[in-house]
């Protein structure tokens, strides 16, 4: 028996837009394995990949693949200092600039050796810096995976600005430090990063301090104890509080201003930063929403389905462009985790574990590619059948 989806055999439409798998394979690789298992169910099928991100890792990639630039690699500083190779991207002509904070200042480049205290962003801004210098005006920081709690106070410290105590003594690196910040000097900061328009993707709507901010809800991932916890909270709200009196700007409370141990807030505050939903920048960037016409079934996915996926990530986003179109949209991943009712509730027709039985970790990571393929082939049968 033939393929019975909508627009009848020979010219079924499969749309692939997922997130990638963090640890194991990029979007695109995500993209190349499921349709490995679609074409398996149905060979003839259109398939058309458009590899996604919400804000994080990989945001640089998809935008680069979407609208070409140039990629560009420098030595800057690592988040506890150290020399790390990183990389960010510039439009075709020059203008604009893609940052990712995760390639400078993300906790993958300290291979477990934490300093929750001491770990900063200084790298990031030498990036921005960089794309600046290069004639950039318009630049998006990408805020996902940091490794460290400092309010984004080492990227605007490569920009120029300059964190003092009382004495007018610089602070030191990191989180921990902004505890003493009594005032924030603007005097070395360049008119072009001034004229520069500066966007924020991220994909996460916690506050700069509190129950749900930076500290207490990401400080933990980042090797922070119990104790650190209290007092990075208590150090950004101190940064807070002194960005509220030097630039008119509240962000304690902000959605999203804890992104990034607090970097969208000191962004906001001091550069008038402009906080966007990553995926749904990426989405539009890489013509999602133009993918979708005329399409018969969508295949998204990430590393883990659970309640953050309702909170912007890029399986509900897929999901809910694909229901405003009555497409079906079905979910893969290494995991899932949400109630049946909630999984329908973001709009998914269903989600399926790529897990084909007890595996660890490491051997699920390891063989992603090939159950990936196999969960796809399935999940197009059941539909085609």
């Amino acid at each position: 028996m033939g393929p019975t989806l909508p627009g009848g055999p020979g010219s079924v439409r499969v749309v692939i837009a997922p997130d990638s798998f963090k640890g194991s394979l990029t979007a695109t690789a995500v993209c190349a394995a499921i349709e490995t298992g679609v074409r398996r169910a149905l060979p003839d099928a259109e398939v058309v990949r458009v590899p996604m991100a919400d804000g994080g890792e990989g945001t640089l990639d998809c935008i680069l693949g979407a609208v070409g630039g140039e990629e560009i690699a420098l030595t800057v500083a690592g988040p506890l200092g150290q020399p790390v190779r990183a990389r960010y991207g510039l439009s075709p002509d020059g203008r604009s600039a893609v940052v990712e904070l995760a390639s400078a200042s993300g906790l993958p480049l300290l291979a477990g050796a934490t300093d929750p205290l001491r770990a900063d962003t200084a790298g990031t801004g030498e990036l921005i810096a960089d794309a600046i210098g290069r004639g950039a005006r318009d630049v998006l920081v990408c805020i996902g995976g940091s490794a460290s709690t400092d309010g984004g106070a080492g990227l605007l410290r490569a920009l120029g600005v300059r964190f003092e105590d009382a004495g007018g003594e610089e602070l030191p690196p990191g989180g921990a430090g902004l505890a003493g910040l009594a005032r924030v000097e603007m005097s070395g900061v360049a008119e072009a990063v001034r004229e520069t328009r500066f966007r924020i993707a991220c994909d996460v709507t916690n506050p700069l301090v509190g129950p749900e901010g930076a500290a207490a809800v990401f400080g933990p991932q980042k090797g922070a104890s119990a104790e650190q916890v209290r007092l990075l909270d208590a150090a950004l709200t101190r940064f807070g509080d002194v960005l509220a009196e030097r630039f008119g700007v509240r962000v304690h409370d902000l959605p999203g201003a804890g992104a990034a141990g607090g970097t969208c807030g000191g962004m906001v505050a001091v550069l008038g930063a402009e906080p966007v939903r990553g995926c749904e920048l990426v989405a539009d960037t890489v013509g999602l929403p133009a993918a979708l016409a005329g399409t018969d079934l969508v295949i998204t996915g990430e590393g883990r389905v659970d309640r953050q996926s309702a909170g912007g990530k890029v399986v509900s986003l897929v999901a809910r462009l694909a229901g405003d179109r009555g497409v079906p949209a079905v979910a893969l991943a290494g995991e899932v985790v949400l109630p049946i009712d909630e999984l329908y509730a973001l709009g998914l027709t269903a989600a399926f574990s790529i897990a084909d039985g007890p595996r660890t970790l490491a051997a699920m990571t390891a063989s992603a590619a090939p159950l990936l393929a196999a969960a796809a082939e399935q999940a197009v049968r059941l539909r085609s059948a």
